[in-house]
């Protein structure tokens, strides 16, 4: 199968989280970490990349044809995109750093496939300053969660939109996350948020938490949300997905595939991690790690039946395959032993550019 593709400026750079569609699968919006190498210098290493500023709206109705329909310029250095469940609001996260004073987070007006100016809305709450990596919409209301680094938490933030303003307000207190979250991704029925966390510098495996939104409510109305359950994962699991049948949860592991292949770190697999969820009280149970002969998984979906999942895989420890690819994996089990759950990756693959990051289903 050859993919169908249309020319996007984007980096590898930062989290899987670079695209992002409108609920009706009609657009898609694209972000770069980092700009593109300088034509003069042909062996430009990755200090010598130009920060990224560029979003990029891609129209997707005639699936065969998409096309570019607009590019803005941003801030320096976007991190996350993200689409309201109605497809009328963008929230972009920028990187911070010392250097340079900017937003950590704007907020765009769509329509008909365009951007609106930026709306550059206070964020409230003890985390304003704190260096955001990830900002998702809640799928049933106008809610972003947003993950700070820094100072692990998750904070849920009220999204307030006129014709002329975007403001945000606290919508109840944040929740401490493990060291070095990454994204969050919400339930489909928006009862849970689920964050992966690398813990970066322990050299340990990663976690994924499940909080429980509006666990209780305040005489004020107040929502109070509690972290509910946590699970080990492989190392370094940079991707996050939610099977929509909320059984299921997988995490892409980068494991030791990161260094120099003369390192001797390097352990030459990778992983997937598939954790079981309780759709009703969000309890999460490790199933196991599944690793295979690949680097760099950054990201992964399940498909509809939510008995398949798709692995974005950067590149591969053979050489006899240069490229990057996209690999399908099956959900299953033993007729004999009904407490037995196996992810088994397929013989299917779609050969795909050197270095895929992030990936999305239109459903």
């Amino acid at each position: 199968m050859k993919p169908i593709t249309v020319e996007v400026t984007n980096s590898v750079i930062g989290p899987p989280s670079s695209i992002a569609l409108t609920p009706d699968g009609r657009y898609a919006i694209v972000i770069e970490t980092q700009g593109s190498r300088p034509s003069e210098q042909p062996d430009a290493k990755l200090s010598d990349l130009p920060l990224g500023r560029t979003i990029t709206v891609v129209d997707l109705s005639d699936p065969d044809h998409p096309k570019v329909v607009e590019k803005i310029k941003g801030f320096d250095s976007p991190l996350s995109v993200s689409v309201n469940a109605d497809g009328t609001l963008v929230a972009v996260v920028f990187k911070k750093t010392p250097q340079r004073k900017q937003p950590l987070l704007a907020m765009y007006r769509l329509q008909q496939g365009r951007l609106s100016k930026p709306f550059l809305p206070s964020i409230p709450g003890p985390e304003a300053g704190d260096a955001l990596v990830s900002a998702e919409f809640h799928p049933k209301k106008n809610v972003l969660g947003l993950v700070y680094s820094e100072h692990p938490r998750l904070s849920l933030v009220q999204v307030d939109a006129t014709s002329k303003t975007v403001a945000l307000s606290s919508w109840g207190d944040p929740v401490n996350l493990d060291i070095a979250p990454f994204l969050v991704r919400f339930t489909p029925d928006g009862r849970f948020a689920i964050v992966n966390a690398m813990l970066l510098g322990t050299d340990i495996r990663g976690t994924v938490s499940s909080i429980r939104l509006e666990q209780s409510t305040a005489a004020d109305g107040t929502p109070h949300h509690f972290l509910v359950s946590r699970a080990d994962t492989g190392v370094m699991p940079e991707g996050l997905a939610i099977s929509p049948n909320q059984h299921w949860i997988a995490t892409t592991n980068l494991e030791r595939s990161a260094q120099p292949l003369d390192d001797p770190k390097q352990g030459f697999f990778s992983s997937v991690s598939l954790l079981r969820l309780d759709p009703q009280t969000g309890s999460i149970d490790r199933v196991g790690e599944f690793p295979f002969d690949g680097m760099l998984p950054e990201s992964a979906v399940f498909d509809n039946t939510s008995r398949f999942l798709a692995v974005v895989c950067f590149a591969h420890f053979d050489r006899s395959k240069p490229n990057g690819s996209v690999d399908f994996w099956r959900l299953t089990g033993d007729f004999a032993d009904p407490k037995r759950t196996e992810l088994v990756k397929t013989d299917f693959s779609i050969t795909v550019a050197r270095g895929p990051q992030s990936m999305v289903i239109a459903r």
